[in-house]
């Protein structure tokens, strides 16, 4: 099989910055109390135009400006999303009709957060094979939508967003080398947002709009996510035949500075070999990954050549690495 990697990067994120200052005027809380716990500092919030679907447009216009790619060339696309406009017609077809990418078959992908990396392999397996001959993976959220503003447990965690990865053939001893995926579906009461239909009960956590919010047990996530990011990204070096110490960068999801740090020390890393932009942004679920690989290759932290992992947790509970040479 050919071998195939990310041959370009795109993201977008709205305009609206809000604090931890802000927050503390809408909820129970400080910005030392998020600081310290969270390392998050502010996050972006979608304006009233802003959708799941517009964002994923502008991250998608943007990694096949960065690829040198057409949208005519495109075809397949997968967007990875728990926060879609529609249940159907999927975000993927949207995107699919508006960029003008007539020969794209399209799809949405559902892990929460690992959703981008998910669906980062799993393009990579259409190329690889011959099935496609180039792709586009999107991640892009709305999850300030459908958090409880008055649970500053979660509140303060979450912001908007969405980057996108173009995919397709690269020379031989570059691209992807090797992925982990895995799922422990036990897990899945400790962080959830329950579906509104109407042949059930309505769900236990629901906003003052009536939708579904996030819930979450951070104190086992936590747990979860520090030994599943490092066990994660070992088992997916091993399968490549690489050592920790030939990483050049760590890309992980960007959910806690906590979470990142006890994975780090379990891995034996040092915090300059992994990329953190959540002090800016929050935790944007399927989004964090290739907003972070944008901006660390647009700031020089991520080069041509370079051997990136990238780590994610998420709901499920599901876990996902990639380990990809630049």
């Amino acid at each position: 099989m050919r071998s195939v990697g990310i041959v370009g990067l795109g993201s977008y994120v709205p305009e609206k910055v809000l604090t931890n200052f802000d927050l503390e005027k809408i909820v129970e809380t400080s910005d030392e109390w998020i600081t310290t716990r969270t390392g998050i500092k502010e996050r972006r919030v979608a304006a009233a135009h802003e959708t799941t679907t517009t964002m994923a447009i502008e991250a998608a216009k943007s990694a096949l400006d960065d690829a040198g790619v057409s949208a005519n060339e495109v075809d397949l696309i997968i967007v990875a999303t728990v926060t879609p406009d529609y249940f159907f017609p999927s975000t993927a077809c949207q995107v699919q009709h508006a960029i003008g990418a007539p020969n794209a078959a399209a799809f949405d992908l559902l892990v929460g957060c690992t959703g981008f990396v998910y669906g980062v392999v799993t393009a990579c397996q259409f190329v690889q094979t011959g099935a496609a001959n180039c792709a586009l993976v999107i991640g892009s959220e709305t999850l300030t939508r459908i958090v409880d503003w008055t649970d500053r447990k979660t509140c303060v965690l979450f912001g908007d967003g969405a980057g996108a990865a173009v995919v397709a053939p690269v020379p031989e001893g570059r691209g992807l080398l090797a992925f982990d995926l895995g799922s422990d579906g036990s897990g899945g009461p400790l962080l959830k947002a329950e579906a509104l239909q109407s042949c059930c009960e309505m769900p236990t956590s629901v906003g003052l709009n009536g939708r579904p919010t996030i819930y979450m047990n951070g104190n086992e996530v936590f747990k979860f996510a520090v030994r599943v990011m490092a066990d994660s990204t070992l088992a997916a070096l091993q399968k490549a035949g690489l050592t920790v110490d030939q990483v050049d960068l760590i890309v992980p999801h960007q959910a806690n500075i906590r979470i990142i740090d006890a994975a780090a020390r379990r891995l034996g890393v040092p915090m300059d070999k992994i990329f953190v932009n959540l002090d800016r942004y929050g935790n944007t679920s399927a989004a964090s990954i290739p907003i972070a690989m944008d901006e660390a290759k647009r700031s020089g932290r991520m080069k041509e050549g370079d051997i990136v992992v990238a780590t994610s947790f998420g709901a499920g509970l599901s876990w996902a690495t990639f380990v990809m040479r630049m």
